[in-house]
C-alpha cells in the first residue's frame, strides 16, 4: 500500500508541474538579462572619441561631412536592434539656457518608452588649460627666495653639477611661485654677507625669507665673516646662520648631504683644500650641531658631532607622492639615504618635523632622511630647516617639492566652460525587435 501511495504522489505533482509550465508565460531573455543601455552609450562615446574624433566633429558646421562619418561610427559601434539620438549642445555661459542645441543625428523617429542615455563634456582642440600658481609671500609676509650662486666658493657632494647651475634650475623650478623680482641669486660671497648684516639686496623683504644653499655639503663664507674666527672654529660660523634663521625666521634649505661640513671661499682659502677641493676648510659634523645650537638659540659652545646614519634605499610617501602630481614635479620615488638624522634632534633643538619625504627605513626607525623641520619658539614658529640627507648626486627636485609642500601655494586652474569652448553630447539609446 506505501509503495501505491508514493507513486500515486509523483503523478500527482508531476501533472501539476507539466498543467503549470504549459499554462505558464515565461519572460523573453531580454527582460531576463538586459542590456544596460546607459552603460552601452557611455562605452560607445568613449570609443567615438578615444582619438578626439568626436571632440572634433562637435565643433564643426552643422553641414559639414564629418557628421555623416561620426553618424556611420555610430551605427558601427551598436548593435543592430539598438537605435539612436546623439545630440550636441553649445555650453553657454550668459543667458537663460545654459545648454542651446546644434546639432542632432539619429536612425529612428521614436526610441519607444524604454531608453536610457549617457553625456559627455568635449572641449575644443584650440583650448589651452592653464594653471596659475598663487605666489608665496601673498597669504603672509616674506615672499623672498634667496639662492647662494656665489662665484667666489666651491661646492661638494654635487658630483656631476656646479652650484651656479643647480641655482638656475632652482630659478626655473621656482619662478611661478615667486614674482620675479622677489628672487635674488646671490652672486658672490660679498652679497651673502650683505644679507646677513641684514642689507637688502634690492630693496626686498629679508624676513621671512627662504635660502637655498646649493653647494651641498658646502655653505659659502664671507670673508669679513671667516676673518672673525680662527681656522680651526667656523663652526661659530654655522651658529650665527643658525642664529640668524631663528631671528629673521628664515627656512635654510640644504640640498643633499651632511649640511655644514665645510666652509667655502675660494679667495680667503687660497690653496688650501680638502678632499681635492680648492677654497674649502672642513668644519665637520660639528657643523650641524652648531647651526642648531643657534637655531635653538643656545649658548655657543665647542660642538660636538651630529652623528647620522646610512640607511641605504628610501621611499618617498604617500603626500610626496600625490604633491608630485599637483606641483608636476616628479623626482625618482626611490633614493639612497647616507646622512639620515637621529630623531633625538627633535627634542634636543625644539623641532618638529613638519614635512617628512621618506618613509621610515623598517631597519632604522629612529632616523630621518629627509625632513623640513620647523623650530618652535613657545607656541610658536621661529625659523625652518629642511634637510635631504641623501647621497650624492643632488635631486633639486625634491627641494622644490619639499618647499612647496610645506609652503602649499593653491594651484587657480583655468575653466574650460568659457565662450564656444566646451560642448555637451547627450546619447540616447533605446532597444527594438529580436530578443
Amino acid at each position: 500500500m506505501r509503495t501505491v501511495e508514493i507513486l500515486l504522489v509523483i503523478i500527482i505533482i508531476t501533472g501539476a508541474f507539466i498543467i503549470s509550465s504549459f499554462f505558464a508565460v515565461l519572460p523573453q531573455p531580454r527582460r531576463v538579462s538586459p542590456i544596460n543601455l546607459r552603460r552601452l552609450a557611455l562605452t560607445t562615446l568613449q570609443t567615438l572619441d578615444s582619438d578626439h574624433g568626436l571632440s572634433t566633429t562637435a565643433f564643426m558646421p552643422p553641414d559639414d561631412s564629418s557628421w555623416n562619418s561620426l553618424e556611420a561610427a555610430i551605427s558601427a559601434c551598436l548593435p543592430p536592434n539598438i537605435v539612436y539620438n546623439l545630440t550636441v549642445y553649445q555650453v553657454q555661459t550668459n543667458g537663460s539656457a545654459l545648454y542651446q542645441p546644434l546639432k542632432s543625428i539619429s536612425n529612428v523617429e521614436d526610441l519607444g518608452v524604454e531608453s536610457d542615455a549617457s553625456s559627455s563634456l568635449v572641449a575644443s582642440s584650440n583650448v589651452t588649460f592653464n594653471v596659475i600658481p598663487e605666489k608665496i609671500g601673498e597669504r603672509g609676509d616674506g615672499g623672498t627666495l634667496y639662492i647662494l650662486n656665489c662665484s667666489d666658493a666651491n661646492g661638494w657632494w654635487i658630483s656631476g653639477y656646479t652650484a651656479q647651475t643647480l641655482a638656475q634650475d632652482l630659478c626655473t623650478l621656482f619662478s611661478p611661485y615667486f614674482q620675479p623680482n622677489n628672487i635674488i641669486l646671490l652672486n658672490n660671497t660679498g652679497q651673502l654677507g650683505q644679507v646677513l648684516d641684514g642689507i637688502p639686496i634690492q630693496g626686498e623683504r629679508i624676513q621671512n625669507a627662504i635660502v637655498i644653499n646649493t653647494f651641498g655639503e658646502a655653505v659659502p663664507i664671507p670673508t669679513s665673516y671667516a676673518n672673525k674666527y680662527s681656522s680651526d672654529n667656523y663652526a661659530q660660523y654655522c651658529y650665527q646662520l643658525g642664529n640668524k634663521t631663528l631671528y629673521c625666521n628664515w627656512t635654510w634649505a640644504s640640498i643633499v648631504g651632511d649640511p655644514f661640513y665645510y666652509v667655502t671661499n675660494i679667495v680667503k682659502f687660497n690653496g688650501i683644500q680638502s678632499w681635492g677641493i680648492y677654497g674649502t676648510q672642513t668644519v665637520g659634523q660639528k657643523g650641524l650641531t652648531a647651526f642648531l645650537r643657534g637655531l635653538n638659540n643656545l649658548t655657543y659652545i665647542s660642538p660636538s658631532d651630529t652623528s647620522y646614519q646610512e640607511i641605504g634605499t628610501v621611499n618617498l610617501t604617500s603626500t610626496m607622492l600625490a604633491n608630485c602630481s599637483n606641483y608636476g614635479i616628479y623626482p625618482s620615488r626611490s633614493q639612497t639615504s647616507s646622512r639620515a638624522l637621529p630623531n633625538s634632534i627633535l627634542a634636543a633643538y625644539n623641532l618638529v618635523a613638519r614635512v617628512l619625504l621618506f618613509d621610515p627605513s623598517p631597519s632604522y626607525p629612529t632616523y630621518i632622511p629627509g625632513a623640513l623641520f620647523e623650530h618652535r619658539n613657545g607656541g610658536s614658529v621661529a625659523g625652518r630647516f629642511l634637510d635631504l640627507g641623501l647621497a650624492r648626486t643632488p635631486d633639486i627636485r625634491l627641494t622644490a617639492l619639499a618647499l612647496l609642500s610645506y609652503f602649499n601655494p593653491r594651484l587657480y586652474r583655468a575653466e574650460h566652460t568659457v565662450a564656444d569652448t566646451s560642448r555637451l553630447v547627450v546619447l540616447q539609446l533605446g532597444q527594438v525587435g529580436g530578443i
